[in-house]
This record gives structure tokens, sequence and C-alpha cells, in this order.
């Protein structure tokens, strides 16, 4: 890798950091070619992304940003799993590593706080974006839907009762 390649890899890298909710760094040592395909089209459906570049481009890039605090966890073969929501990228990356033993997750980054492993964990069980948007529009809506039932029951009640009275006279 020449020069300019290098500094177009820290420059993307530094853009997609400066850019996401949230950074995952694991180890990957002695995963399998298609382990690591998986992985990554799982956190691409997710709408994160897992690179595997040199540690020295990766501290080069962090710097910058608001996760230049996972530099001290880069030593050793280490990927990056990052997205834009928050949740995204832990999720995929905790499921994957329940699965496979060879990917030891090392610890995150989410804004500006460092987080540990049992951190990226608990991250990752958080609901992600668009469930808390779902809720959210449900509790929203919620509140107009009652309001439509209650001013619809006694009509509802009332035609009910017409209709009784519609059999009764009919079979008398």
């Amino acid at each position: 890798m020449d020069r300019a390649e290098k500094r177009e890899t820290v420059e993307a890298l530094h853009d997609a950091f400066a850019n996401t909710g949230a950074i995952v760094v694991a180890h990957y040592a002695g995963l399998s070619v298609s382990d690591m395909t998986r992985l990554r089209r799982d956190m691409r459906s997710a709408g994160g992304q897992v690179k595997v570049a040199k540690n020295r481009l990766v501290k080069l890039a962090l710097e910058g940003t608001d996760a230049k605090g996972i530099a001290d966890l880069l030593k050793g073969p280490t990927c990056l799993a990052f997205s834009g929501d928050p949740v995204a990228a832990p999720k995929v990356a905790v499921k994957f590593a329940k699965t496979n033993d060879k990917f030891v997750i090392l610890g995150g980054v989410m804004g500006t706080t460092v987080l540990n492993p049992e951190g990226v964990s608990s991250l990752a069980s958080l609901p992600s974006l668009d469930e808390l948007r779902s809720k959210l529009i449900g509790l929203v809506q919620a509140p107009a839907s009652k309001i439509a039932r209650v001013l619809n029951a006694p009509a509802g009640q009332l035609a009910r009762v017409f209709a009784a009275y519609a059999k009764t006279s009919e079979a008398a």
C-alpha cells in the first residue's frame, strides 16, 4: 500500500468514525473467510459495516473524532464494526460472538463513552432506533384510537338495540 492509498484509507475511516453511533472493536484471529463474510453480510443488513485495517492507520483515523478513546484496544488482529444506529453494530457483533468463540469483543465506544465488553453487551440488549420509534408512535396514537372507540361505542350500542327490535318485530 503506497502513501496515497494509506491517506485515502485514513480519510475514509475518519469520515466513517465521525458519522457513526457506535464502534465495536473485536479480535477475529482464526475466523474462516466464510465466517467473516457472514459477519459482514449480517452487519450490512443491519445498516453497519465491518472493517479490517492496520491498527496504525485506524489510530490515525481516530484522531479528531469522539471515538479516539478506543485506540488502546487496537492491539493484534482487530476488526471494527460500526453503524449509524448506536445499537445495530453491537447487536450484530454480540450475536455473532455467541456463535463463534474465535470472535472476541474487546470493547467499543458510543459517542465519547468508551465501553468494555459488558458495556457492549448491555448496549446490544437495548431496542434499536426503529423499534423505539415504532413504540413512540404507538404510544402517541393510542389515546386517539381510544377516544375514537369511546365516542363510537354509544352509536354501536344504539345500532345493536335497533337491530334487536327489528328482529323481534319481524318475528312477530
